[in-house]
């Protein structure tokens, strides 16, 4: 069988478990190393340096296509018996994380504070309010229905990657935005029950949840940057910095891993030092 044709089963069970997005950029990134080869011998750390060398020269790009690669021959070997080796003996490039990026405590709150404007002031509350005191993503936050809020128990059900079902919670502050939208403001839906609506009463969409956060930005004059995805940060950061344990935060954050998690602790570390160097009196002192 041909490589090529190797690649076609490969992709196909790989959107049994994958998004199509995912499946897409696998298929993409290996087609130019498989397509031109008449065997799988011919897959060798030879032609995988010089796929790499013409398609892979950004050290993301290069860790990605590797990855993809990884996966295909991991694929090879265990439904197929075939041993390759190709890409064992190259290494990804090293490339430093950049810390997720946090709002101040104190910025975060004064956000939450000040007066909405525009058309949907309460409904802006509302997605501020739950971006932040959940610690969700824009698309969780979207998908909310009505039914999945539990105000009894301040807790809201939310799907998270792969569909995966979590609880989160929320506190007094973020429950009485959530009411006073819902009983004043929020558009009835053409269809289901999604809890955060746009005027023509379809569900909001992730865009228009960047825009939100954007449109409070401008008119509050903020100095930071940030997107929806920002308050998910500022929320774990913060959490970690008034003593909440981290498997908490894993945990309300829906992280698999406890390693994603722990980039928050380097956070926390990082606003401490800042703190002594702004602070302390001896600090600037050589």
């Amino acid at each position: 069988m041909a490589p090529a044709e190797y690649l076609q089963r490969f992709v196909e069970l790989l959107s049994t478990k994958r998004s199509a997005h995912t499946v897409r950029a696998y298929r993409a990134d290996l087609a130019p190393l498989l397509s031109p080869l008449e065997s799988i011998d011919q897959l060798t750390s030879i032609e995988v340096k010089k796929w790499l060398r013409d398609h892979g020269q950004e050290p993301k790009t290069r860790s990605r296509k590797l990855s993809a690669l990884r996966a295909f021959t991991g694929f090879l070997h265990e439904y197929y018996g075939i041993e390759n080796s190709a890409c064992e003996a190259i290494e990804a490039p090293y490339r430093r994380k950049s810390l997720p990026k946090a709002l101040p405590e104190a910025e975060a709150l004064s956000l939450l504070d000040m007066p909405r404007a525009g058309r949907f002031p309460l409904r802006d509350q509302a997605v501020l309010e739950v971006l932040y005191g959940c610690g969700i993503r824009a698309a969780e936050l979207v998908g909310i229905n009505l039914d999945a809020i539990d105000f009894r128990n301040g807790t809201i059900k939310v799907f998270g990657k792969g569909s995966k079902e979590r609880v989160v919670f929320f506190g007094k502050t973020c429950e009485f935005a959530l009411k006073e939208y819902i009983a004043g403001e929020r558009v009835a839906a053409e269809t289901g029950q999604p809890l955060f609506t746009n005027r023509q009463g379809k569900r909001l969409s992730t865009r228009s949840v960047q825009n939100i956060v954007h449109s409070v930005l401008v008119y509050s004059g903020s100095p930071y940057a940030a997107t929806p995805h920002t308050f998910r940060h500022s929320f774990a950061t913060h959490m970690l910095d008034h003593g909440a344990d981290l498997k908490s935060v894993q945990q309300l954050l829906g992280h698999e891993s406890l390693v994603t998690t722990q980039i928050y602790t380097h956070v926390s570390i990082e606003r401490l030092r800042d703190a002594i160097d702004q602070a302390h009196p001896k600090s600037n002192q050589s």
